[in-house]
């Protein structure tokens, strides 16, 4: 699924094939989550292959080793350059892109000496493959942001991220939505929320979520759009008065949601405001105006 014997990815420095790229089975990457990473995407545009948000991704790549503590060398403009040449020698043009900052070889708890670079790409579809979502109410709440740099995309985070999805899964359900410490609604495992309540957006606010930069892309398209949205504590019991919710993140687009605890929401979600940023965000990806989305 995420390559062939001809994949071609880039590892420190170099390109070479996939099948011949290795690791050290004693990284601290490994044994202990101590890595960032990225999930970018590719699209063919009206304008040829655009990297979407690249600089904005790299350099959030940049910060979050800067946050935990992992040495970093790579300017962005070097790691988009790269990223381009990566979708060319897999002749891709609509695809996900994946950089991972990795640790060498080290048990201790203090950093490895080494780290390394790598950068892959694939085809893959929206992160939920388009439909309509039924999410439940995690048992498993995001991290206290004293324990954790939350703000960092760490790869050591996204064992809560499975705990929360394996869950929903066992239930019967396409994915969770998590609350904070606190009980107030953070996110999915792998993207923000956004609900639609009387003509307005809310959103949890920054605190105890990742920030997203498509989170932050779908804020940017309410303003050009004139719709207000508000960040806000929100308390679980208000979903069920809410007209629409969605969620957003790189791999996941922007995701309709049907249904939290099996209770659905007002709206259909063709006359929602999450189907007017769904449309709006398509055409900015594509380079395409949505001037002519109308609320």
């Amino acid at each position: 699924m995420y390559y062939t014997k001809d994949s071609i990815l880039f590892l420190n420095g170099k390109f070479m094939k996939a099948v011949d790229a290795h690791t050290d089975l004693f990284s601290q990457t490994l044994h202990y989550g101590f890595g960032a990473f990225e999930g970018i995407r590719a699209y063919q545009s009206l304008n040829g292959v655009k990297v979407f948000k690249a600089r904005e991704h790299f350099d959030r790549l940049k910060k979050s080793c800067t946050l935990v503590g992992i040495p970093f060398n790579y300017e962005s403009e070097d790691l988009i350059q790269v990223a381009y040449q990566l979708l060319k020698k897999n002749n891709l043009s609509n695809a996900y892109i994946r950089p991972l900052v990795y640790c060498g070889a080290q048990m201790t708890l203090t950093p490895a000496p080494d780290v390394f670079l790598m950068m892959c790409a694939w085809e893959w579809d929206k992160y939920h493959g388009g439909h309509l979502l039924k999410l439940c109410i995690s048992s498993y709440q995001r991290p206290n942001p004293n324990a954790w740099k939350l703000e960092a995309k760490v790869t050591g985070h996204y064992v809560n991220s499975i705990l929360a999805t394996s869950e929903a899964k066992v239930r019967g359900y396409d994915d969770a939505l998590m609350l904070d410490m606190n009980g107030f609604v953070g996110e999915a495992p792998g993207a923000n929320f956004f609900m639609e309540k009387g003509g307005e957006l809310h959103t949890p606010a920054p605190g105890h979520i990742l920030p997203g930069i498509t989170r932050q892309t779908v804020i940017n398209i309410c303003r050009e759009l004139e719709i207000p949205v508000i960040e806000r504590n929100i308390r679980p019991e208000e979903l069920e008065g809410a007209d629409s919710a969605f969620l957003c993140g790189t791999a996941a687009e922007i995701a309709a949601i049907e249904s939290i605890d099996a209770k659905p929401f007002r709206k259909e979600w063709r006359d929602s405001i999450g189907a007017t940023i769904q449309e709006a965000y398509k055409c900015q990806v594509l380079e395409k105006s949505f001037s002519y989305v109308i609320i």
